[in-house]
């Protein structure tokens, strides 16, 4: 996961402060919010945490708050596209509301809906965020602390292996069955630690990923070429539709947890449940890979305008801080 470049702005005097004061801002934000969610819990609106977590609030609030940072301190013609800055702050917003808001209490009484939340934070939530390529950014607005430990050797290292193509691609789709095997799956919705983890591996997992083969460039400075990631990309599809057509056509219902927890809509029987979950598994997941080839399909195109010389606004920068002469190109 390309996350951070080498080549940030080193921060101006009086970040240290500033840093802190932000950092201030979200602990204290994140101590209401966990007070008076635990306190006030039916007066809360829909959009505050149904269950506050401080791990999942954090890992939320502080790329965001960086990356808005960032945006401050990037100069106005050197900011990414209004599209790009669109596509992380909607990505954002959807992992938190698959994550942290009433909605979670829908998930865990309906089987579809909790493939919709899955689907929310396993695919097009890092989708959006891989889209916007925002690690320059987020870098820009990061104190130098996180800094370093985002550069550490241990993590690149174990980020350059858990992004290799057969276990990116296995980790991605074997989270998902591991997941939706019927007693895991029960055990994790009743027990709340098993449940957190089910969730936040989703979401680590749909970001490595998708940074993995939205990476913009070819390689080198990207780890691995664009046949490697389009071919990972289209394998992936196959299991997904292998498990959606089990869980659309199957005859008997697997998951028990949502009879016993008490189903929102009790017109709606066990299987017709199932079946519709199936179905979400199914058709958004293969589409987000469709488009995700799509994707690479037209960066290769333009790679190769660029090396025969083309000359188009394209050339100017194909994601933030990744900007291209229209002589030759250089990866930076």
């Amino acid at each position: 996961m390309t996350l951070l470049s080498s080549q940030a702005a080193p921060p101006p005097p009086g970040e240290r402060d500033a840093s802190l004061l932000l950092a201030a801002l979200v602990l204290a934000t994140g101590g209401v919010l966990w007070w008076t969610s635990g306190t006030y819990p039916a007066e809360m609106p829909s959009i505050a945490p149904w269950d506050f977590s401080w791990i999942e609030f954090l890992g939320i609030a502080f790329p965001l708050v960086w990356y808005l940072r960032g945006l401050a301190l990037t100069q106005a013609a050197d900011r990414p596209h209004w599209l790009r800055q669109t596509s992380f702050l909607t990505g954002v917003a959807l992992i938190y509301a698959t994550l942290q808001t009433h909605f979670v209490y829908l998930s865990q009484h309906m089987f579809f809906l909790n493939r919709l939340q899955h689907l929310g934070m396993h695919h097009l939530g890092p989708f959006l965020i891989a889209l916007a390529w925002p690690g320059q950014t987020i870098e820009r607005g990061m104190p130098d602390a996180a800094r370093r430990i985002a550069r550490a050797n241990c993590l690149q290292r174990t980020l350059r292996v858990v992004q290799t193509p057969v276990i990116a691609g296995a980790l991605f789709v074997g989270l998902v069955w591991f997941w939706l095997q019927p007693d895991i799956h029960f055990h994790a919705m009743i027990s709340p630690a098993l449940y957190e983890t089910m969730n936040l591996s989703m979401v680590v997992d749909g970001l490595l990923f998708w940074f993995f083969v939205l990476d913009p460039r070819p390689a080198p400075p990207a780890r691995h070429s664009y046949p490697v990631r389009l071919i990972t990309c289209i394998l992936v599809i196959f299991p997904q539709l292998l498990l959606g057509a089990r869980l659309s056509f199957g005859s008997t219902p697997l998951y028990s947890y949502y009879d016993l927890c008490g189903r929102l809509f009790p017109s709606i029987s066990p299987l017709l449940d199932q079946h519709l979950g199936g179905l979400v598994v199914w058709i958004p997941s293969s589409m987000m890979s469709s488009v995700a080839f799509m994707l690479m399909m037209n960066n290769i195109r333009l790679q190769e305008d660029r090396a025969c010389g083309g000359n188009n606004q394209d050339d100017i920068e194909i994601a933030p801080g990744v900007r291209v002469s229209s002589k030759a190109w250089t990866g930076r």
